[in-house]
């Protein structure tokens, strides 16, 4: 075969660096505004950083959130909005505490809108019946006196578990429905460690604290993993 005979090969094409930065930024873009949009909608993730709500939430109780139906927000903006859910009595609620610069609180609610609620020597009575209460840490304390009191139309009273423990309604009043953001569904991890880690701000503690699973493994509460709610 003469040289003249043998076809030219053609060079390999050069990727268009505009177009590869651009399909990589709008696959980054899809990932991100899926992440909105299961955090803002669906399920978000939280850490319980006080014992009020001992025995069934342990400080260091780390639970996947639920917001399905009951709230929609845009993350990390004051933007929110109302679904179609609404809460029932004695289910464990997550809302923005109506206390200014609070972090987000979560209870049990006790009292629905309209119900006359008092509590007599730490028995909760709703409409004149005592409230059975199993979930309870303590006995009723004596001491623990308030009420009546009629809760506001689309306002609900909440209370902790640990009553002698608890900053909740006792103290601050009642929680607009707008204020609820969901409900726990799932322990995902639980640590024993103290609660000034879990709080706001406290991020040095929280990675050296999940660091130190690795060399203490004692620490995690294994059986507690997994806890449906």
């Amino acid at each position: 075969m003469n040289a003249e005979d043998t076809l030219p090969v053609a060079a390999p094409a050069k990727p268009d660096i505009n177009k590869l930065i651009v399909r990589e930024a709008l696959s980054w873009l899809w990932v991100i505004l899926a992440f909105l949009f299961i955090t803002g909608t669906i399920v978000q993730a939280r850490v319980i950083p006080s014992g009020s709500m001992e025995r069934t939430l342990l400080v260091g109780d780390h639970l996947l959130m639920s917001r399905f139906g009951y709230e929609a927000e845009l993350p990390m903006t004051p933007l929110h909005m109302r679904l179609w859910r609404e809460p029932h009595r004695q289910q464990i609620i997550v809302f923005r505490a109506p206390l200014p610069g609070t972090p987000d609180y979560i209870k049990r609610l006790i009292g629905l809108p309209g119900d006359e609620l008092e509590i007599r020597e730490g028995v909760v009575s709703i409409n004149g019946k005592p409230l059975q209460e199993p979930y309870r840490a303590d006995p009723p304390n004596p001491t623990d006196n308030y009420g009546p009191v009629t809760v506001p139309a689309g306002e609900y009273f909440m209370m902790g578990d640990n009553r002698d423990d608890s900053y909740d309604s006792r103290y601050w009043g009642f929680v607009p429905r707008d204020n609820i953001i969901g409900t726990p569904i799932m322990v995902y991890m639980s640590i024993d460690a103290p609660e000034e880690t879990w709080n706001p701000g406290h991020i040095r503690d929280r990675m050296m604290t999940y660091a130190s699973i690795f060399f203490h493994p004692s620490i995690v509460r294994w059986r507690r993993i997994f806890k449906l709610f």
